[in-house]
């Protein structure tokens, strides 16, 4: 008999979310730089990659906790500047 499948979780913004869709949304939207003010980790700062980005992440919690916490961010920033809308009288 499988597995019973975990329950759906609407409400979290991370549900389904794979580490490599997180941080290649975040270097989309910061850039390698960007990342590495934002979260100062070697792995952004210095000859960054997704792949050891990722080994690195996988292996530090703490890590992985900053980095979803940014996206978090970003998500909310995201959302936020669409509910404002572009600025008035700019045509």
């Amino acid at each position: 008999m499988p597995a019973p499948s975990p329950p759906p979780q609407p409400r979290n913004p991370l549900h389904g979310l794979t580490l490599q869709a997180i941080v290649t949304a975040l270097v989309a939207q910061y850039g390698w730089a960007g990342l590495a003010e934002r979260i100062p980790l070697r792995c952004f700062a210095s000859e960054p990659s997704i792949g050891s980005s990722l080994k690195f992440l996988r292996r530090t919690p703490w890590a992985r906790e900053k980095v979803e916490g940014l996206y978090l961010f970003m998500l909310r920033d995201v959302r936020r500047t669409r509910a404002d809308g572009p600025p008035s009288g700019s045509r």
